[in-house]
């Protein structure tokens, strides 16, 4: 969608971006405070997942959850709130009629909460649910698990079942009191922002009721590589689940991040690409997936899919083939033109509805201030060449720090053997 961006700080020193989408019949609000798990004691691990849970809930004005959920949604809008290991998010969508009520009680819910008694009592049982349910999920459980091994901040479902109940409703409260300051509040507000609603959404903002603060550091994570694969059995589950993993001791740089995108693209996002189309013409798996992403301190590339395990090391086989072509520069620029394309084309789909567009903004924004300039990105795939593809993917693997993680129908033999397989990538690099 078209539209312009603009960054705006706060009197009361709260910051954000106000994404102008012209003529938009919604308004999308993401309120960010650098809150996650990462900032309580391990006993303590779920007090931000719960206080998220109570926060959109009784308040000043209205004494009961239900109460307060009623009005937000009576004309349709609709709120949310996530938790992670680094961050707190509060969302709201709403008709743009509306947007000034809705945005209100959004307010509202964040600076006078009551926390009371009987609402954490009734959030403990659904957040206990809720990761019940998580835990069924192989992927996020063996994530979890992998994400730990490497030293990063991390607990698993099934762990989180056990330390919630060590969370009382004085640590929920001690939480908010600490991270829930202007200072440390962030936001992405997009929708139509005349210069009239720009000045009552800056007021709006300014007079939240939340003392000052700071604005949080993320951890200093430093990531070591597995002495031996991840490994967790699990004899109800048919297939192999696993990630690859590697790690780059810094930042990606722009034209890195450029290039990783076409890595996905050519390797796993399309059914002729060099790996998923390779292993979908043998048989091998259905699906298969590869990303990256950043930390504080480090960048991380990854490849997961599930796979029975008669097919794992024959799968293995294609991830190291193709993976060894990209280090040594055998790819045609007909694949890079083809990625090309492809990339640029679902960059522009991922913007379609105001919210998609606010949403694209949010996770770098959050994560370091960086605003994305989002009419330069095609250009900028287009500015990839090969040699830039060759190096952002070597550079993945160039300081030895990665590992196999597999969950499911897998034994420890078979673990370690294809754990064998993949030593070569970082081997080919060193």
């Amino acid at each position: 969608m078209k539209h312009t961006v603009e960054e705006v700080t706060l009197q009361n020193g709260a910051k954000g971006l106000l994404v102008h989408v012209p003529d938009a019949t919604v308004m999308n609000v993401y309120i960010n405070f650098r809150a996650g798990e990462y900032m309580v004691d391990r006993a303590k691990w779920e007090t931000p997942h719960l206080m998220e849970h109570i926060l959109l809930g009784a308040n000043d004005d209205f004494p009961r959850a239900r109460d307060f959920q009623a009005e937000v949604e009576k004309n349709g809008a609709y709120s949310n709130a996530s938790t992670d290991v680094y961050d707190i998010v509060y969302e709201l969508e709403c008709a743009d009629f509306e947007w000034e009520r809705v945005t209100r009680l959004l307010r509202t819910a964040i600076d006078k909460p009551l926390f009371l008694q009987e609402e954490f009592d009734a959030e403990f049982g659904n957040v206990r649910e809720e990761l019940a349910a998580r835990a069924n999920n192989h992927y996020r459980q063996l994530g979890a698990s992998s994400r730990k091994a490497y030293g990063l901040v991390s607990e698993t479902d099934k762990e989180r079942l056990v330390l919630m109940d060590n969370v009382t409703l004085d640590d929920v409260r001690e939480h908010y009191r600490r991270t829930h300051t202007t200072d440390n509040m962030q936001f992405v507000i997009a929708g139509n922002i005349t210069p009239a609603r720009k000045r009552k959404i800056v007021e709006l903002l300014e007079e939240i009721q939340l003392p000052r603060g700071e604005r949080f550091i993320m951890p200093d994570e430093v990531v070591s590589g597995l002495k031996k694969p991840v490994c967790i059995p699990n004899e109800t589950v048919d297939t192999v689940y696993f990630y690859i993993d590697t790690f780059m001791n810094r930042r990606l740089e722009e034209r890195e991040i450029d290039a990783l995108g076409l890595v996905n693209a050519l390797l796993t996002e399309t059914l002729y690409s060099k790996i998923l189309g390779t292993a979908r013409e043998r048989g091998l798996v259905y699906g298969m997936n590869s990303g990256f992403q950043q930390i504080k301190l480090s960048s991380n590339l990854w490849f997961g899919s599930q796979v029975s395990a008669a097919n794992a090391p024959a799968l293995f086989d294609i991830i190291i083939e193709q993976l060894g072509n990209l280090f040594r520069g055998e790819l045609a620029e007909a694949d890079i033109t083809a990625a090309q394309a492809y990339a640029i084309g679902r960059y522009q789909r991922s913007a379609q509805t105001v919210s998609s567009t606010a949403a694209g903004y949010t996770g770098r924004y959050f994560f370091d201030e960086h605003i994305e300039d989002y009419y330069a990105v095609p250009e900028r795939i287009q500015a990839v060449t090969k040699q830039d593809i060759i190096d952002a993917t070597r550079a993945m693997f160039a300081d030895g720090i990665g590992g196999l993680g597999v969950y499911g129908s897998v034994s420890t033999a078979l673990a370690d053997d294809l754990n064998k397989q993949i030593a070569t990538l970082w081997q080919q690099v060193a």
